[in-house]
C-alpha cells in the first residue's frame, strides 16, 4: 500500500482538519467532532438545516458540497464507516434555525441506522427532522452493507435539488416531498478498473485482472454483478446506458440530466472519453442531456471506474435547482 499518509488511524481527523484550514470561507469544523458546517451561519437563517454525510473516502462528498445552495453541514464517518450518531447529532443541532432540518442519507445499514438515532436524539431536544434514503443503484438489489439498493452518485445531485429549494425558502414538508418526488427518478450504474484500499485494512477490496472489469461495483468495493475482460469505451457506456434505459425507460420527449462520475482513479481524459460516447448513444434514443456535470463528485479512494447517474426531470424547477449558484467547493 502507497499512501501520502501519516498514520493509517489519523487520516480522517487530519483530512477534515485539512479542508477547514485551506477553505475556512466555506467551512468550519464543529468542536469536538469530524462534522462540518457552513461558515456563513447567519445567512442560514429562515432556512431548513440540510445534513447529510457518511463513511469517509468519497471526497469531495460530502464535505465539499456544504454552502449556500447546498448542503448546511456533512458528518465525516471513518473510512467507509458510518460517522457516529452523536456526531451525526452535534451536526442537526448546529444546522437547526427553528425550521427543521432534513437529513440525505445513502442506503447504508450503518447510515440509516446512525443517522435514525441522530433523529431521535434531535426530536428530544425539539427540532423536528424529516429524512430521504438514497437508494440510486440499479446494479444490485442487496449487497455486503445494505438491504436494498445502495446509495451512490446520485446522492450528490439530490444534495444540489434539495438545496436550491432549501434556499428557495421551501418547508421541510416540501422538501420531503421533493425528495420523494425526485427519489424513483434518479438512478446509477457503475464499473470498475481496479478496486479502493482502505489504509487501516492495507490491501485492496478486490482484485481484478490487468485486463478484468466489474459491472455494477459499490462505491465501497462490494461486488458487481459481472466480472469480463474489458472493452472498449462505448461498449461499456452502452451496456451501463442499456441497464439505465430498461430502469427508467428513456424517452425522447422527456428530459434529462446526466452525471459522469469519477471514482478516484479514473483520469479527466478518460472521464470526457466517456461523455463523448454516452452522448453518442443517448443522441441514437433521439436524447441529449440539458444537463450535464464530468468530474470526481462521489468516489471510492483511488478506485479506478466511472459511474453513470440519469435524473428524468418530472418538473422544469428541477433544472431551475440543477442550475442554482452555490458556493461550494466541489460542485
Amino acid at each position: 500500500m502507497k499512501k501520502i499518509i501519516n498514520e493509517p488511524s489519523q487520516v480522517v481527523s487530519e483530512m477534515v482538519a485539512g479542508f477547514v484550514l485551506a477553505y475556512p470561507e466555506y467551512l468550519e469544523q464543529l468542536p469536538e467532532t469530524t462534522a462540518v458546517i457552513r461558515h456563513d451561519k447567519a445567512s442560514m437563517q429562515g432556512q431548513v438545516g440540510l445534513v447529510s454525510g457518511g463513511g469517509s473516502g468519497h471526497e469531495p462528498a460530502h464535505a465539499g458540497f456544504v454552502g449556500p445552495g447546498m448542503l448546511s453541514a456533512a458528518v465525516c464517518g471513518q473510512v467507509f464507516t458510518s460517522p457516529t450518531p452523536d456526531q451525526i447529532y452535534e451536526a442537526i443541532k448546529a444546522s437547526d434555525t427553528g425550521h427543521g432540518v432534513f437529513l440525505i442519507i445513502k442506503n447504508y445499514s450503518g447510515d440509516v441506522m446512525n443517522f435514525e438515532m441522530a433523529k431521535d436524539l434531535a426530536e428530544l431536544d425539539g427540532i423536528d427532522v424529516r429524512f430521504v434514503i438514497v437508494d440510486d443503484d440499479i446494479a444490485v438489489e442487496n449487497s455486503l452493507y445494505t438491504q436494498g439498493r445502495r446509495g451512490v452518485a446520485g446522492t450528490v445531485l439530490m444534495h444540489k435539488l434539495l438545496g436550491a429549494a432549501a434556499a428557495k425558502g421551501a418547508s421541510l414538508t416540501e422538501l420531503e416531498q421533493l425528495a420523494q418526488a425526485i427519489l424513483p427518478k434518479l438512478k446509477t450504474i457503475g464499473v470498475a478498473l481496479s478496486a479502493a484500499t482502505v489504509p487501516e485494512v492495507g490491501k485492496p477490496g478486490f482484485v481484478l485482472a490487468e485486463d478484468e472489469i466489474e459491472y455494477g461495483v459499490g462505491i465501497h468495493s462490494e461486488p458487481g454483478y459481472r466480472r469480463e475482460k474489458l472493452r472498449p469505451a462505448k461498449e461499456l457506456i452502452a451496456e451501463m446506458l442499456g441497464k439505465l434505459d430498461e430502469a427508467l425507460v428513456l424517452t425522447p420527449t422527456k428530459k434529462y440530466a446526466l452525471l459522469i462520475n469519477g471514482m478516484g482513479a479514473t483520469p479527466l481524459m478518460e472521464q470526457y472519453i466517456v461523455s463523448h460516447d454516452a452522448f453518442l448513444w443517448l443522441k441514437e434514443k433521439q436524447i441529449t442531456p440539458v444537463f450535464c456535470k464530468v468530474g470526481n463528485y462521489m468516489t471510492s479512494l483511488e478506485m479506478a471506474g466511472i459511474s453513470l447517474t440519469l435524473l428524468e426531470l418530472d418538473d422544469a424547477k428541477w433544472l431551475d435547482y440543477l442550475n442554482y449558484p452555490v458556493a461550494t467547493i466541489a460542485w
